[in-house]
């Protein structure tokens, strides 16, 4: 049951979109793809579709710039991987996950990049109790996701692959140039050729900058796509309220969205964010991450604790403490500025505005 799964991957949790939009697809794939260039960008951005029972809406699942989604897409059709860098919190996995999904059917091909990700975690490592017991044979070869892509033809996702050893990343290399994965204890066997469809996506996050540099070669081989954070008010409440409402239905958690907070939450992060109040107020940015995927998680962990230990209505003092353990939880300088934004922003909004700001302004007490 798909319902027991905490995050059900893309393609189960949007099988109906994906099935809908394979149905009806006339147009050009390119070799192994499941859906054309077109259903892949209808799949993410959104639309309407006719079926054979009407019509369908399409929803959309990336929230950026459109331009960005369609060179992504031409990229994977083509003979070089595709890069996705910005500031954590950006969607750069999710779109990731989205591109796999709705191109090859499959999203969970995926190396985690990390300082102990090792070569044999990237392209494949050996079963040593087959390996003593036969020797060196395809049995007992354990494949990895690189492997796996190339042997099947769908894409491998290599996330955040800058908290990789330079050395480890260099592995791509030759297989990104070649499209060819030598396996020396194979002999005469151990070539394994990429088939069509085969492709790498890779993540890296700005903040990670400098501590393992990619190499030029391996820049190279890539397309670079920089994925901004969020800069719309309005587009970040709607993404924190959507994204909320499937955290609590996966969660279990039956209460209504507090829209009035949603959006409050969304100001103070778009304003700490770019350093200025709507009022044209400057504001001394955080350290932190100010992200929406950070806003999503504040504002579910607050709805979880209205839902279980209050009476479902949000409670703006556990909002402000979720929020001082977000923004404060690497640099404990930020609670400063955190308190700045307080006196400052939040009171103008008191002032113009009163209702929930002024309620708001009076959990600045709380932030110690």
């Amino acid at each position: 049951m798909t319902n027991d799964y905490i995050k059900p991957p893309v393609e189960i949790r949007y099988k109906n979109e994906l099935d809908a939009l394979k149905s009806v697809d006339i147009g050009k794939k390119p070799e192994n793809w499941v859906l054309s260039p077109k259903a892949v960008r209808t799949f993410i951005l959104g639309g309407i579709i006719k079926t054979a029972d009407g019509k369908m809406q399409i929803k959309r699942k990336f929230y950026g710039n459109d331009a960005l989604v369609e060179r992504c897409i031409i990229t994977l059709a083509g003979n070089r991987g595709l890069m996705l860098v910005g500031e954590p919190g950006t969607a750069k996995t999710m779109l990731s996950e989205l591109l796999s999904a709705a191109c090859c059917g499959i999203s969970t091909n995926t190396v985690q990049g990390t300082a102990g990700t090792t070569e044999d975690m990237i392209k494949y490592s050996w079963n040593y109790a087959m390996l003593l017991s036969k020797g060196p044979c395809r049995e007992a070869l354990v494949p990895a996701p690189l492997l796996i892509g190339m042997e099947q033809g769908i894409f491998a996702r290599f996330e955040e692959i800058t908290r990789t050893p330079a050395e480890i990343q260099d592995s791509l290399i030759s297989v990104m140039s070649d499209q060819i994965l030598n396996i020396p204890e194979l002999e005469n066997e151990g070539l394994v050729f990429a088939k069509q469809g085969f492709n790498i996506i890779g993540t890296a996050n700005t903040r990670d900058k400098g501590v393992n540099e990619m190499s030029g070669a391996l820049k190279r081989r890539f397309n670079f796509e920089t994925v901004e954070p969020v800069r719309d008010v309005r587009l970040e409440k709607e993404i924190i309220i959507r994204e909320a409402q499937d955290l609590a239905k996966t969660g279990h958690i039956d209460q209504p969205i507090d829209t009035d907070a949603a959006e409050l939450l969304a100001v103070t992060y778009h304003e700490l964010r770019e350093g200025v109040t709507s009022e044209g107020t400057k504001l001394e940015k955080p350290n932190a991450v100010m992200s929406t995927a950070e806003a999503i998680s504040v504002f579910y962990q607050t709805m979880s604790s209205a839902y279980y230990y209050g009476d479902g209505k949000t409670d703006l003092k556990e909002l402000t403490q979720n929020l001082l353990g977000a923004v404060c939880k690497e640099n404990k300088d930020d609670l400063e500025k955190l308190k700045s934004y307080f006196r400052i922003a939040v009171k103008e909004k008191s002032a113009s505005e009163g209702g929930i700001w002024t309620e708001y302004l009076d959990t600045a007490k709380y932030l110690k």
